[in-house]
C-alpha cells in the first residue's frame, strides 16, 4: 500500500514492472470490455453525452501531452504515458516510453523520472530528472497540463463564437414559449418567437425591461401590447390577469428571453474567448473551495434539492447535462460546457497539495525560495505523505457523494 501510495501519488507515475500475471491480465480484459460496452451503450441512450465524455477524455489526453511535450522540450526523461489508472489493458514500449491504457479512466499520468528525491533514479540519468532541473523548467513542465486546458478551453470558446455565436443580449424580446392557457398573451394571438417590441408606451428591449413593464401595472389594467411576427408590426389591447403564484402582481403570460446565440467577428471572437476565460477561471476558484469543503456534501446528502450550485458532482453529471444541453442547444451547447468543465478542471489541478500537479508546483516553489547559495533546498516529501492520504481520502469521499447524488438525484 505504502509503495503503491509513493509511486502513483508521490512520485507522480505507476507501476514501471514488467508484464502483469494472468490474473491481472484477465481483471484488465474484462475492466476493458466493461468500460467499451458502456460506451456503446452511452452512444445508443443519448448520443451527445457520449460526443460530451469523448471530448473530457481528449481534453484529459491532451493535459498529459502538456506534460509530456514540455518535459522532452526542456531535458527530463519521461518513461510512461497512460491513459487510466490501474491494471494495464494494452501498453507498447516505443523508445524509452512505455505507452498504455488501463483499466480505469479516472484519469491519466506521464511518469517523469526523478521527480522528488523519493524517486530513485539510475545514475546516468540525473541530468535528465526533474528534480535535477531549473526552476522555471520544473515549474512549466508541471503546470503544462493546466495550461493546456486554458488553450483548450480558450480555442473552443473562439471557434464557437466565431461560427455558431455567442450567447448573448440581442436587443429582441422574443416568445419562447407557447403562452399560458387562457392568459393575456394567448388572447391577444402571441406565438412562439414572436418579438414584442412594447408594453403601453414603454419600448422594451431586454426580458427585464418586459417584466418591469408588465409588473408596473396592476391586475386588470389594459394595455396595448406591440409585436413583430415575420417581420411585420403587429398590436392587440389586453387586459393584463393577477399572477397565479402573487395574485397583487399583474400578469401577461408568457415565457420570454433576450438572450441568444450572436455571431461574433473573428477579432470579437478571441476578445470574448479571454474575456470569458478569465471570468470563469474566477468563478472555478471559487468553486473549487465549495466542491473541496465536506460540510456541503454532508448538506447535499441531507437535502439534495436544497443547493444544487454547492452539491458535489462527478463526470456523470456533468455528462447528463452535456446531453441536455445537446439536445437543446445542440452541438455549440456541448462545446460551450466542455470549454467550462476543462477551465474548472485546470483550476482544480492547480490546488497546492499532492497529487495534484499543484502539489508538485508549491513544492518546487518552496524548494526555490529555500536554496541559498547556488546549494539547492531539497524538500522532505516523506512529510506529504500524511497529508497527501487525507487529501485522497477526502477526494475519495466526495467521489462517492457525487456519483450517489448524480444516479440518485440527477442535476
Amino acid at each position: 500500500m505504502y509503495q503503491r501510495l509513493r509511486q502513483e501519488m508521490i512520485v507522480g507515475g505507476g507501476d514501471s514492472s514488467g508484464s502483469a500475471d494472468s490474473s491481472s491480465k484477465n481483471t484488465a480484459a474484462i475492466s476493458g470490455l466493461v468500460i467499451v460496452g458502456l460506451l456503446v451503450w452511452l452512444g445508443f441512450a443519448n448520443p451527445w453525452t457520449l460526443l460530451f465524455v469523448v471530448g473530457l477524455l481528449v481534453s484529459v489526453f491532451l493535459h498529459e501531452v502538456g506534460h509530456y511535450a514540455t518535459a522532452k522540450w526542456t531535458g527530463m526523461k519521461v518513461t510512461q504515458f497512460f491513459m487510466g489508472f490501474g491494471p494495464r489493458l494494452w501498453s507498447r514500449t516505443r523508445g524509452e516510453v512505455e505507452w498504455g491504457v488501463r483499466a480505469l479512466p479516472l484519469g491519466a499520468f506521464v511518469r517523469i523520472v526523478g521527480m522528488n528525491a523519493l524517486d530513485e533514479v539510475e545514475p546516468g540519468d540525473e541530468d535528465r530528472a526533474y528534480r535535477n532541473k531549473t526552476f522555471p523548467r520544473q515549474f512549466l513542465v508541471i503546470t503544462a497540463g493546466s495550461l493546456m486546458h486554458f488553450l483548450l478551453a480558450l480555442a473552443i470558446f473562439t471557434g464557437v463564437y466565431s461560427t455558431a455565436g455567442r450567447y448573448t443580449d440581442t436587443g429582441r424580446v422574443t416568445v419562447a414559449f407557447e403562452p399560458a392557457a387562457g392568459s393575456p398573451a394567448e388572447s391577444a394571438g402571441l406565438v412562439v418567437d414572436d418579438v414584442i417590441t412594447s408594453i403601453g408606451d414603454t419600448p422594451v428591449e431586454s426580458r427585464d425591461e418586459l417584466v418591469a413593464a408588465i409588473t408596473s401595472r396592476n391586475p386588470g389594467d389594459r394595455v396595448e401590447v406591440e409585436w413583430r411576427r415575420d417581420g411585420v408590426a403587429r398590436r392587440a389591447e389586453v387586459e393584463l390577469a393577477a399572477n397565479p403564484s402573487n395574485p397583487g402582481v399583474a400578469f401577461l403570460g408568457v415565457a420570454t428571453s433576450s438572450l441568444d446565440y450572436v455571431e461574433q467577428s473573428a477579432g470579437a471572437s478571441v476578445a470574448w474567448a479571454v474575456r470569458d476565460s478569465l471570468s470563469t477561471i474566477g468563478n472555478s476558484m471559487k468553486g473549487v473551495v465549495t466542491a473541496l469543503n465536506p460540510l456541503n456534501s454532508i448538506r447535499a446528502l441531507q437535502s439534495p434539492d436544497e443547493n444544487l450550485e454547492t452539491r458535489p458532482t462527478t463526470v456523470v453529471g456533468a455528462s447528463q447535462i452535456g446531453g441536455q444541453l445537446g439536445e437543446s442547444e445542440g452541438l455549440k451547447g456541448v462545446l460551450i460546457l466542455l470549454a467550462s468543465v476543462n477551465v474548472f478542471v485546470g483550476v482544480f489541478n492547480l490546488f497546492p497539495l499532492l497529487p495534484f500537479d499543484g502539489g508538485h508546483a508549491a513544492i518546487a516553489t518552496y524548494e526555490r525560495l529555500r536554496s541559498r547559495g547556488g546549494k539547492r533546498y531539497r524538500a522532505d516529501v516523506n512529510k506529504m505523505i500524511p497529508v497527501t492520504t487525507v487529501v485522497l481520502g477526502l477526494l475519495g469521499f466526495l467521489l462517492f457523494v457525487g456519483l450517489y447524488l448524480d444516479i440518485t438525484n440527477p442535476l
